[in-house]
Order: structure tokens, then sequence, then C-alpha cells
């Protein structure tokens, strides 16, 4: 299919950006990078081509522990590992595991085309200061880490709790519709909350609460 795809000036410039970066961008950060370039690129567009060469076959798509959407222009078969504090992701090869299989009885009736594995940790960088402080320092620094992205202001807490509400992704109208807020302080709450990993875009403009935006909730 990537043979039949017409490789258009937009999609040259973000197939480029994807294969410049080392830590599978996310559509918004790619975007970022690209509009340097195409000043009147819009994220939807950017949107639409990384799903047009994704089905092509020329990128993949990766879905990491349910947060957002995340490209990789390596197309050979390999495995990820992400960091929980900074979102970093990296490439793994696990050599043995195509040995891997089910029980029997535990397919569901499922005709199994392949396996993933996803391994999870803290990377070298958000490693570092932790592990220069002393131990009552170093319990400190990662509560107030991890603390600190669960932070929620009065109007982050309204679109959360309306996302929570929803049972399908919502658009910024929709959210805004729900709450006391209008569509452009949604669009800019939505932006806050997913670079706090509490909120996701599974859908082209459509967003949807994550596993961390349900416990900042709780």
């Amino acid at each position: 299919m990537n043979k039949l795809l017409r490789m258009t000036h937009q999609r040259e410039v973000i197939l480029d950006e994807i294969k410049k970066s080392t830590t599978h961008p996310t559509a918004d950060e790619l975007y970022e990078k690209v509009k340097k370039k195409l000043p009147r690129i819009s994220l939807a567009t950017v949107y639409r081509n990384l799903e047009i060469m994704s089905e092509a076959g020329l990128i993949n798509k990766l879905e990491i522990s349910g947060r957002q959407k995340r490209f990789d222009w390596n197309l050979i078969q390999h495995d990820h590992i992400y960091c929980v504090q900074c979102h970093r992701v990296d490439n793994i090869e696990l050599t043995d595991k195509k040995e891997v299989t089910l029980p029997p009885g535990e397919g569901h009736g499922y005709k199994i085309s392949g396996c993933r594995v996803e391994f999870y940790g803290v990377c070298p960088t958000c490693a570092a200061p932790l592990n220069n402080k002393k131990k009552g320092e170093k319990k400190k620094m990662a509560c107030k880490s991890k603390c600190g992205t669960k932070e929620l202001s009065d109007k982050q807490r309204e679109v959360l709790q309306a996302l929570a509400k929803s049972k399908e992704a919502c658009g910024s109208k929709d959210i805004a519709a729900a709450t006391s807020l209008d569509s452009k302080q949604v669009s800019c709450q939505i932006t806050a909350l997913k670079k706090k990993g509490l909120v996701e875009s599974p859908v082209r403009c459509k967003y949807s609460i994550t596993h961390d935006g349900q416990s900042a909730l709780s």
C-alpha cells in the first residue's frame, strides 16, 4: 500500500521529522516541529497525514499503556520501554518473545496474530536527581514529582470530571457544553492535561481521560 501513497510535501516534512526523532513523538510534538517549516499547516492536517501514513505502512503507530499515540519510523518488529515520569519511549528487542504462548483455553477464541511486550520504569535522566540525594530527600523529591502531575486547577478538574462522565471521546465543544468553560478555555486546559498524561486523544480533535486522569480525580 505504501507504494500507492502519494508523498506530498507535507508528508515528506512530517516523515522527515519522525525520522529525526529518537523519542517516538506524539502528533502534538510533531506539529510543533513541522509548523516551523510549514507555518500554515494545522494540527488536524498533521493528525490526518500521520493516520494515512500509518495505514499505508510507512510508519508505526504506538499506543503505549493507553497514553497519547506516538509514531515510529522503524518498521522492524520491536518492543518498547517507557519512563513513567517524563513518558520517554525507547526501543528494546526481545529475541525470545516469539516463544511466548497462551496456556490452553486462555485465548478466549481469539486468532492470535502477534504479541507486544512493554516495560516501564524511570529513565536515567529522571533517575539521576534522585540518585544524587540522600535517602530522605530522595523520597521527598519523588513524592513531589509524582504528586505534582496530579495537582489540578479548578478548571482542569472540571474538564476531567466531564471526560470521566462520558462513555466516548469528546470534542472541545462537547466538553464546554458540559462545563462552565468556553471552547477556548477547554482547549487551554486540555493542552495542560495532556502534558501531565491525564488526557489522551484517541481520535483526531477528540479527547478522553486516561487511567492516570481517573486516579487524579480520586
